[in-house]
């Protein structure tokens, strides 16, 4: 905000005089919070609604801490589990069979009945929240590990475990069954759009998201949890795991193609010696590099950046010069997805 020139006019222009997203190295080595984000209507309303109730912006019940939605882009740097979106609700009603859990036979009755998949879906949820023991739902889930594993669920059974040690007596481990269960390899990655139910369960990854602090938690955390809140926001379709589109650049860069216009996040690998242009972006742009040893220049400024050290680039008009040292090296690029951008 002290500094517009950094963002450039159309950033600030679209995004207002800040800067729109937030590049994070995600390392997670015990499972975080099941969670999800608003939409920016949603964002604008709870905003609202929560300053006309007097609640402060560090309140521990606060869930709305800004009036923008909060899309993300995870790319995995090692093998990376995730749990993002819901099954199908047959593929959910087979897998809580499969645990013998016969506290569970309700909810499977509910899965498979008459009625919209997405309003049998959003039953069993808010059904599992309303229950009047939740804890005893996670240990019959938990106790029927043995059952996962014997039909053919071993993913799934794992993770029951770890979950249930990790939150005895959450119900978030048993809602944890309705969603897809991911592993992504080094390179692959998801985009979380508003309503996606999803957790990040272990691994490292660059994570992109829009400027926000909005999060939605319904379990699997010590933090505040707005059961009521979280579904007003969630999107019950059961579609496919949302993967993030791969796809080259001309300068031979690899884009992971997302709807958000506030972030593109791009991975430049080069070999030992090796060196590239990019085409300028619309927007300031932060370049963090992974592996090996950039020298990163536009004009006649440049700066050498290692593993783990990382830039802000301000927008500018010149096109960006990556070059590796005597090593192969892969650097992220976070740049806005304005016309213009790379």
């Amino acid at each position: 905000a002290a500094a517009p020139a950094l963002l450039g006019a159309e950033s600030e222009g679209a995004f207002g005089p800040r800067l729109p997203f937030l590049l994070k190295v995600l390392a997670a080595a015990s499972p975080l919070s099941l969670q999800a984000h608003p939409s920016l209507a949603q964002a604008v309303a709870g905003f609202a609604r929560e300053e006309a109730l007097g609640l402060a912006l560090g309140a521990p019940e606060r869930s709305y801490k800004d009036a923008s939605h909060k899309p993300e882009v995870l790319c995995a740097l090692t093998p990376f589990w995730a749990l993002s979106g819901f099954r199908s609700a047959d593929a959910a009603a087979r897998l809580l069979a499969a645990t013998g859990a016969p506290e569970l036979a309700p909810f499977v009755a509910q899965l498979t009945g008459s009625g919209a998949e997405e309003a049998r879906l959003r039953g069993v949820f808010l059904g599992l929240f309303a229950h009047g023991d939740k804890a005893g739902l996670a240990a019959a889930v938990a106790r029927g590990v043995p059952s996962l594993e014997t039909a053919g669920y071993a993913d799934e059974a794992r993770w029951t475990t770890r979950l249930a040690e990790a939150y005895p007596g959450d119900v978030g481990v048993v809602v944890a069954l309705l969603l897809n269960l991911v592993r992504l390899e080094a390179g692959q990655a998801l985009f979380l759009d508003a309503g996606n139910l999803h957790a990040y369960l272990e691994g490292t990854g660059i994570e992109l998201m829009a400027s926000s602090d909005n999060v939605l938690r319904g379990g699997l955390t010590i933090k505040h949890v707005d059961v009521a809140g979280l579904a007003e926001v969630l999107s019950f379709h059961a579609g496919g795991v949302p993967r993030a589109a791969r796809r080259a650049s001309p300068e031979g860069a690899v884009e992971y193609v997302t709807s958000a216009r506030e972030f593109r996040l791009s991975r430049v690998e080069l070999g030992a010696g090796e060196a590239r242009e990019l085409a300028a972006s619309a927007g300031p742009e932060i370049w963090l590099v992974t592996r090996g040893v950039a020298r990163v220049s536009r004009g006649d400024a440049a700066l050498t950046l290692g593993r783990g050290e990382s830039m802000l680039l301000p927008c500018g008009a010149g096109p960006v010069r990556i070059a590796a040292d005597a090593a192969r090296t892969i650097v992220f690029r976070a740049t806005t997805a304005l016309p213009g951008s790379s």
